[in-house]
């Protein structure tokens, strides 16, 4: 009998049964259940680019100076904070990251095991722990955001690699600080990552950034995936602790992790161009409204987000577990969703809706109910 990892069914797979229930029930399938973004990459990028990219020849692992050059200015010009290039690399998409970050750290810090994460959260930052024969930590959340950080005792901080943070955060969409976080992190020398991939769609506030904080234990974490429509590209960069940067940089670079000389070029290039980002959020902002009215119309209770493009509703009478509310909304509207099972055990009576498809698509939806 095997005993060694074997791997979970993938979430999103778990939906199967309803999306075909959809279907059979003559429904148009609308799946939002994956945050995919659907909009046009930005017309910014032309045949010249891809003619420059291609006259390339190896990428390199750790970032173009193309590629980083603009990333450091993106970084100066939206949180006002001036990097070196020793402070920031590239990576392939900040999942790649997130699921692999733990491991490395581990290769680092032997003596240590332990990977923190908020209780509702992103799947993959459990799952990355595991991958990297860590111990995942689930953390509770407070109500606006924040890790509860009183429930963390000295023997677990003690044998803390990492302690992730995700402002705005998936699936709750709420913008937290973090500075409590850092400062206890600084004091047992274990490291912060605040995974900032929905920074520039935040609505209740400007963006912000952990590295308000200092460098010092901290890295930040972005991605062009949702930015600029570009998941495809596979583009991501982390900044900050320069020790620490030099050190995963050298080691992704054994591990021949590097994007594509093409997708870093282009991923310059919208990294210089800030306007295709604003009607982007304007674009997310309608089509949340109007989910928001889709949910209230079906009697669920939901908040506009603080920030990301996530609607996480709930039922008013708390009976329902996630699975019946996305079956009950997707046999109603057509839209597929995710159980709040997918984001930690606390919160399996939510669903999460993304705001990945037309504007015209969800306005029709709201027009039939």
């Amino acid at each position: 009998m095997n005993s060694g990892f074997n791997p979970p069914p993938y979430p999103q797979d778990r939906l199967n049964e309803i999306r075909q229930a959809v279907i059979t029930s003559g429904l148009n399938l609308v799946d939002l259940s994956i945050g995919t973004p659907c909009d046009p990459v930005p017309e910014i990028l032309s045949i010249d680019h891809v003619e420059m990219a291609l006259s390339r020849g190896y990428p390199r692992a750790n970032g173009s100076d193309m590629l980083l050059g603009s990333a450091i200015s993106w970084i100066a010009g939206r949180f006002g904070i001036d990097l070196r290039q020793d402070e920031i690399a590239a990576c392939v998409g900040s999942k790649e990251f997130v699921a692999s970050v733990a491991q490395y750290l581990r290769l680092r810090t032997p003596h240590r095991s332990s990977v923190l994460f908020p209780s509702v959260s992103y799947p993959t930052y459990e799952m990355g722990a595991l991958l990297g024969g860590c111990k995942p930590i689930p953390v509770p959340v407070l109500p606006d955001g924040e890790l509860d950080i009183s429930t963390l005792t000295p023997d677990v901080l003690k044998d803390t690699l990492c302690i992730w943070l995700n402002s705005p955060a998936n699936p709750t969409g709420k913008i937290s600080s973090g500075r409590k976080v850092v400062e206890l992190a600084r004091k047992y020398n274990c490291l912060v990552i605040s995974d900032e991939c929905y920074t520039e769609f935040s609505y209740s506030t400007e963006p912000k950034t952990i590295l308000e904080f200092g460098t010092k234990n901290v890295l930040a974490l972005h991605s062009l995936s949702k930015r600029s429509n570009f998941a495809g590209g596979r583009v991501g960069f982390y900044a900050g602790d320069r020790e620490l940067v030099r050190y995963l940089s050298e080691v992704r670079k054994h591990a021949g992790l590097m994007i594509p000389g093409m997708m870093q070029m282009f991923g310059s290039v919208l990294l210089s161009d800030q306007s295709h980002v604003e009607k982007q959020r304007e674009i997310y902002r309608e089509r949340l409204d109007i989910l928001l009215t889709i949910i209230r119309k079906l009697g669920y209770v939901a908040d506009f987000p603080d920030g990301g493009f996530y609607i996480w509703l709930a039922d008013s009478a708390a009976k329902k577990n996630g699975f019946e509310i996305a079956r009950e909304v997707a046999m109603r509207t057509g839209i597929i969703g995710s159980p709040g099972e997918f984001y930690g055990k606390s919160s399996s009576q939510y669903l999460r809706i993304a705001a990945v498809t037309s504007t015209e698509t969800l306005a029709g939806i709201a027009a039939k109910l």
